[in-house]
Formats: C-alpha cells, structure tokens, sequence
C-alpha cells in the first residue's frame, strides 16, 4: 500500500531530516528546470531536484534507499489536501468549492500550476485571486460597518512573505466594491532570500577564522539556517542578535553577533 504523509517539521526535525524535507516549493510552480534563477535556488536546497520530462523540475525522495519522484503540482496538492481535511475536520462539513490566493506577479503557467495542484487535491478551483487583493478584501470587509468610512478609500498593500514579495494599489467603495489599480511584486523575493544571505556571510566567516568549507555538509549548512533564521526574527524587535552553535562542522564551535545595520548591509542588494 502507498501511503504519502506530510509532516510539519519543528527545528530540531528538519535538520535531522534535512534530505527529505521539502521547501519553497511555490517558487518551481510553473517554471522550467532550466530557469536561472530555479537553477541558482537549487544549489542552496539540501534536498534534490533533478529534471524530468519537457524540463520540469522533480523533486526526488528518498525512502528505504528508493526514490520517488514528485512534481512541484504533487507536492502543493499534498499541503491543499491537508489543509482541506484540516477546515472540514473543524466545520464538520465536505469542502469541495475553493478560491485560492498567488502572488501577483504570477505568471499564467504558475497559475496554472497551482489550478492543477487543486485539482490534484480533489478541489473545484472555482478563481485564483492575487495575495494583496485578499488582503485587501480582507482589510476592507473589516470597515464597511464605520460610519466615518469615506465613499472611497485607496489602500496599498505591502506583502512580503517567505519566498515572494507583492505590492498592490486598490481602492474600496463604501459598498464593498473592490478596484485594483496597479499591482507590481517579484516572485523570487522573500525572507528566505535574507536568511540566505545571512547564511553566505556565516560560511565566509567559518571561512575565514578555521579555513573550513561548511557549504559542503548539509546538516551542519542545515542547522545554519534555523540558527540564521532565529537571529533574523530577534532583530525584528532588537538591534543585535547572536549565532551560536555548538560542534557544528568538523568539532568546530561557532559563534557570531550580527547588528540590524549589519543584517540591512548584507541585504542592502534586496532593498
């Protein structure tokens, strides 16, 4: 019998099941294996991904020394399935219709992709609406009830998340009707790409003070990263954090502060 689980990992999980556990599967929607930027993305992933047929992009796992092949459309379907069972195990009702939110700058083969993904999922996507007009819908359905609501409000949307960033100008209508205006974004912008750039600059330094070359182990490159990405959140509400990780390559101890000027100056090519 195939059984196929999804798991959600807590730090300590992924780095032991670093190999097999997948992410940033939204930005291979759509795309082809020989995308520049896929490719760049690929050799920063601990896990693998090989190129199937018409230059799709397969990510490989490995179970009891045998790989399975997905496609990105197998693994988001996975997730929307789950998700799925999650909101009818809590209306206790069959779900079936959906609208699904992308990012904005999407283009129709990443739409189309995530439609797919759905349908994989066993759901009728009835649309798929941008990210910043959900917020949107959101934000304004929430005021319609002032009484000081003006007869139209404009509102810009700034949404930043893990692997894409969206901005969009709508305005509401005391009604509830919704305009966009303009929308703008890139699809391979995120907080992932600041914890790289963290984790470049944590390698560098290995680098330079022991002459090792951690890149190279994905555990240890794994636990780099849940420690750049807790260091990242602390310098949301601080001005200094600090990286500190016990054996983490080679019997080496490592141990860095790094500012919010630095942490901005290590991403200043993003800003």
């Amino acid at each position: 019998m195939n059984t196929t689980c999804l798991v959600v990992l807590v730090d300590k999980q992924y780095v032991q099941l670093i190999w097999n556990t997948f992410s940033d599967v939204k930005r291979m929607m759509g795309s082809r294996f020989s995308d520049t930027k896929l490719q760049k993305d690929i050799h920063t992933w601990p896990f693998k991904v090989i190129e199937g047929f018409s230059d799709k992009p397969m990510i490989v796992l490995e179970h009891k020394g045998v790989d399975k092949e997905f496609t990105p459309e197998e693994i988001s379907s996975m997730i929307l399935k789950n998700l799925k069972e999650t909101v009818e195990a809590y209306l206790g009702t069959i779900v079936s219709d959906v609208v699904i939110i992308v990012p904005a700058y999407f283009s129709n083969k990443q739409r189309q992709a995530t439609k797919d993904a759905g349908t994989l999922a066993g759901l009728n996507v009835m649309r798929l609406i941008s990210e910043p007009t959900a917020a949107a819908i959101a934000y304004g359905l929430d005021k319609f009830a002032d009484p000081n609501h003006p007869l139209q409000k404009t509102v810009f949307i700034f949404d930043l998340g893990g692997g894409t960033f969206d901005v969009a100008l709508l305005t509401i209508s005391v009604e509830g009707t919704l305009s966009v205006k303009a929308v703008g974004g890139d699809t391979h912008l995120g907080g992932e790409d600041f914890d790289k750039a963290m984790v470049d600059h944590c390698v560098h330094e290995i680098k330079k003070r022991h002459n090792k070359d951690v890149s190279k182990n994905a555990r240890a490159m794994g636990r780099l990263k849940v420690a750049c990405e807790k260091a990242k959140r602390e310098l949301s509400s601080t001005f200094e954090a600090s990286i500190d990780i016990d054996c983490l390559y080679d019997g080496i101890d490592f141990s860095l502060k790094i500012t919010r000027a630095k942490f901005e100056k290590l991403n200043d090519g993003f800003f």
